[in-house]
């Protein structure tokens, strides 16, 4: 039985969002302080957290650059805060999806479960994956989900590396938003595939010398992105 903690000071949507899970065969634990949120996911063994960002303690963004420090798990950001500045902070301090209130709880556990499925995928995959790609000055190294460039390690979220590591491995092919969603999401059409803009735009700026003018990850008008080919 997979584990979900709620990390929620509503209690009211606390309970509505774990009646769902419960209902679905998850195990689920309700935290309603952004410290106590924190101690419960890392001393816990859970397989997702779903995440309010107005916390008492401290705010949902700290909770989620806490856990990051020390978990890869799925991280969902449930937040009646619906501005494009508040998505872009919480997928850049590693959130793996954003979904606003109010929501659909059958949404909610239908994301549950894709997160938590594509997880488990990513991880099989990582036991069977190149060990190392490279691409001019810039290498990524698979099992340790390490990047440098020019021999200094450059952090990358897990998104941002799935995201990288894909593209990396299909160099020369265009992918379009709807198909890198699906892939490195794994949601299908669930949700808002601009997060891939999102996530491309913050891979650049970490890994370009020059962001406005990328010499590895190039925009194909029209049909999406690609990584270059040597």
């Amino acid at each position: 039985m997979k584990k979900i903690l709620i990390v929620e000071d509503d209690r009211e949507i606390a309970e509505l969002e774990r009646d769902y899970l419960e209902a679905s065969d998850f195990e689920v634990a309700i935290e309603g302080d952004g410290r106590k949120g924190v101690e419960a996911a890392l001393a816990g063994g859970f397989d997702l957290v779903i995440l309010d960002l107005m916390l008492p303690g401290i705010d949902g963004f700290n909770v989620c650059r806490r856990l990051r420090e020390e978990l890869d798990i799925p991280v969902i950001i449930v937040s009646a805060r619906q501005t494009d500045i508040d998505k872009i902070r919480g997928f850049g301090l590693g959130a793996d999806d954003y979904m606003t209130k109010p929501f659909s709880p059958s949404e909610l556990v239908a994301r549950v479960k894709a997160h938590i499925a594509r997880y488990e995928q990513l991880t099989r995959k990582e036991q069977q994956c190149v060990a190392r790609l490279s691409c001019g000055k810039l290498a990524l190294e698979a099992k340790s989900h390490r990047v440098f460039k020019d021999g200094e390690e450059i952090h990358l979220t897990n998104r941002e590396f799935e995201l990288l590591r894909f593209l990396m491995e299909n160099r020369g092919l265009v992918f379009s938003r709807e198909t890198l969603f699906e892939r490195i999401w794994g949601l299908d059409a669930m949700g808002d595939n601009a997060t891939v803009a999102v996530h491309i735009n913050r891979i650049r700026e970490k890994i370009e010398t020059d962001p406005a003018h990328p010499a590895y990850i190039e925009t194909v008008r029209g049909a999406g992105y690609r990584f270059h080919r040597d």
